[in-house]
């Protein structure tokens, strides 16, 4: 689905280059409509290509709820994967969605000036995948074997996690680096299983490709339930620009009332948006994935909404990890729009 990187050792110096420069990052814009020069200007990077977890932005646009809160929405897509964290951290885009753990591990590891100010996706989407004519009864059954991953230290410590949470011992399974092969490399059998593979679309395209393979959810075996898409803004963007992000998100949750109630419509809105030439939509791929995640972006407390818990025992997970050393402010980090 997306290229996930957790190169943050370069997000500091990306930083200080869309500072000093204010670079407008033009060529990353989806065309858009003329504004009115009433409404207010507020931008903000998708995680990826345009796809079913976007839909309830497109309502949003196409219903007019951004327009009934006085907002001009632009909506862009990132050039490189760490785009919506440094554009947003820099103050280029009003905000960016990205991924809880790099959010904590940027602002633990880099001291990046970000705010988380929803959450999404309220489930990791990241499985772990098998072939089903290779079954594996649990976890602890990859000892001995091969598992497949993009070189992302996260997918180890997953890797790592359901495995002895299952009693099995993880010194025991080979990690392969097998870059962004991990279709291929598992229908290939070159390896026996992969971590990075999205549960909302990796797994329903090879389904549809008449692949039979199966998943161990990662939250089944001692991983945080950690929130897999968040939307960051900057320090200084939100001390400036509360108001707008706010309208945004009451606009933004009547967007996803309105893929609730009516999902087909709303993925219909989604295709018409995709980017073809990018990120091509497969109809049926785009309405299952559409039934996963739904419920995953589900709150009783509302869409967007973030419990601090979340960030806490993700944190506490990383540290275990060694992916951070310290633990950042969560309250610091995290604020929340209520309904």
């Amino acid at each position: 689905m997306r290229k996930r990187f957790t190169f943050l050792f370069t997000i500091s110096f990306v930083l200080l280059l869309l500072s000093a420069c204010g670079e407008d990052n033009s060529e990353t814009k989806n065309e858009s409509s003329v504004a009115n020069d009433d409404l207010k200007k507020v931008s903000i990077m998708l995680d990826w290509y345009p796809n079913a977890v976007h839909s309830y932005l497109y309502v949003a646009e196409e219903k007019g709820y951004f327009a009934e809160e006085g907002l001009d929405v632009e909506i862009q897509f990132p050039a490189n994967p760490t785009d919506p964290l440094t554009l947003a951290a820099s103050g280029n885009v009003t905000m960016g969605l990205y991924y809880q753990p790099d959010v904590i591990m940027a602002k633990a590891n880099e001291d990046i000036p970000v705010k988380a100010v929803a959450a999404v996706v309220r489930e990791p989407l990241n499985h772990v995948v098998y072939r089903s004519d290779d079954p594996l009864g649990s976890p602890k059954e990859l000892e001995g074997k091969q598992v497949g991953y993009p070189g992302i230290p996260i997918n180890e410590a997953i890797v790592k996690t359901i495995v002895n949470h299952d009693g099995g011992d993880y010194d025991k399974v080979e990690m392969i680096n097998v870059e962004f092969e991990l279709g291929s490399s598992l229908i290939s059998k070159q390896v026996d299983a992969v971590s990075g593979m999205y549960v909302n679309h990796e797994v329903p395209v090879l389904r549809s490709e008449g692949y039979d393979i199966d998943f161990f959810n990662p939250v089944d075996y001692g991983v945080p339930s950690y929130y897999e898409i968040v939307a960051v803004t900057s320090e200084d963007t939100w001390k400036n620009e509360q108001a707008d992000i706010e309208a945004f998100w009451k606009a933004a949750r009547k967007g996803f009332d309105f893929m609730v109630e009516n999902p087909e419509d709303a993925l219909q809105i989604i295709l018409d948006n995709q980017d073809e030439a990018n990120f091509a939509l497969d109809k049926e791929v785009e309405m299952e994935s559409m039934n996963i995640l739904l419920p995953k972006m589900k709150s009783e407390s509302g869409f967007g909404t973030q419990d601090i818990s979340s960030w806490e025992e993700t944190a506490d997970w990383l540290k275990e990890n060694e992916l951070i050393d310290d633990i950042p402010d969560m309250n610091e980090l995290i604020v929340n729009i209520e309904p």
